[in-house]
C-alpha cells in the first residue's frame, strides 16, 4: 500500500504541497514529482479527463512519489469508487449540504466497517494481488483522504450535522457556487458571501475539525504557466 503523502504531512501537523489540474498530462504531473511537491489534485468535475487519461496520470503520479487525490463530478458511489479503483488516493465530495450527503461520501470512500465501498481487482487494488483482501481494505482506508466541498447555501443550515460525519478529514468552503446560491452569482468576494463562509469557517473550528487549506496548499497548473510566461515575457519586452 502507498503511503498517502497528504495524510503523512497532516499527521505531522505540516501542510502538503501540490499543484491542482484542469487538464489531463502525464508530463506535468511528471514535472510535479521533479519539483518534489507532495500530490497533484486532478479536478474531474470541471476538467476535460477520460478515464484513461485519469489511469495514466495516476500511474505517473505513482513512479514519482506524488499522491493523486482530486474532485469528484459527484457523490454517487459508483463515481467515486471509480476514481479510488483508477488511482485516486483522496477524493472530494462537491455540493455537500446535508448530513446524508456527507455520510454518502463516507460510505462511497471507505470499505466496510467503514464504509461501503465495493472491493474488485481493479488498478488501486493492485489488480487483486496486494495480498489478503482483509489486509488491503484496511490499509486503503488507512491511506484514503476525504474531503467534503461546502458550495451551497443548504450547508450553512445543515453544517452542524454534516460535522457529526466520521470519516472526513477537511471541509473546503467554496464561495463560488455558495454566492451563485446566496443570488450573488460571480460574486464570491461579496461581503455576505464572506460572513456566510466565515460562519461555516467557525462551525468547522467549533467541531474541532480542519479546512482543507490547513492541510493542503496547492497552486493551480494553469496560473503556474500563465505567471511564468507572462514574466518571461514581461522581461524580454523590458530588456529589449
Amino acid at each position: 500500500m502507498k503511503t498517502n503523502k497528504v495524510l503523512e504531512k497532516m499527521r505531522q501537523g505540516k501542510r502538503a504541497v501540490g499543484c491542482a489540474l484542469v487538464f489531463p498530462s502525464t508530463d506535468l504531473v511528471e514535472l510535479i514529482g521533479m519539483a518534489g511537491m507532495d500530490f497533484v489534485y486532478i479536478d474531474s468535475e470541471h476538467g476535460g479527463f477520460s478515464p484513461e487519461a485519469i489511469v495514466d496520470m495516476c500511474r505517473v503520479a505513482d513512479l514519482y512519489g506524488v499522491t493523486p487525490i482530486g474532485r469528484a463530478p459527484d457523490i454517487l458511489p459508483s463515481t467515486i469508487g471509480r476514481l479510488l479503483d483508477w488511482g485516486y488516493m483522496g477524493v472530494e465530495g462537491p455540493h455537500v449540504g446535508t448530513r446524508a450527503d456527507a455520510q454518502q461520501l463516507v460510505d462511497a470512500c471507505y470499505y466496510a466497517p467503514l464504509g461501503k465501498r465495493s472491493l474488485g481487482a481493479s488498478r488501486g487494488a493492485a489488480y487483486g494481488a496486494g495480498g489478503p483482501a482483509t489486509q488491503y481494505t484496511q490499509d486503503a482506508n488507512s491511506q484514503v483522504f476525504v474531503f467534503a466541498l461546502l458550495e451551497d447555501l443548504r450547508a450553512v443550515d445543515n453544517i452542524e450535522e454534516i460535522l457529526e460525519v466520521d470519516g472526513i478529514h477537511s471541509y473546503h468552503i467554496g464561495t463560488n457556487d455558495l454566492a451563485q446560491s446566496m443570488g450573488l452569482p460571480g460574486q464570491p468576494d461579496h461581503p455576505r458571501v464572506q460572513e456566510v463562509a466565515n460562519r461555516m469557517v467557525d462551525a468547522i473550528h467549533d467541531a474541532g475539525k480542519k479546512t482543507s487549506e490547513e492541510l493542503v496548499a496547492a497552486a493551480r497548473g494553469t496560473n503556474l504557466f500563465l505567471d511564468g510566461a507572462k514574466a518571461f515575457a514581461d522581461e524580454v519586452a523590458r530588456t529589449g
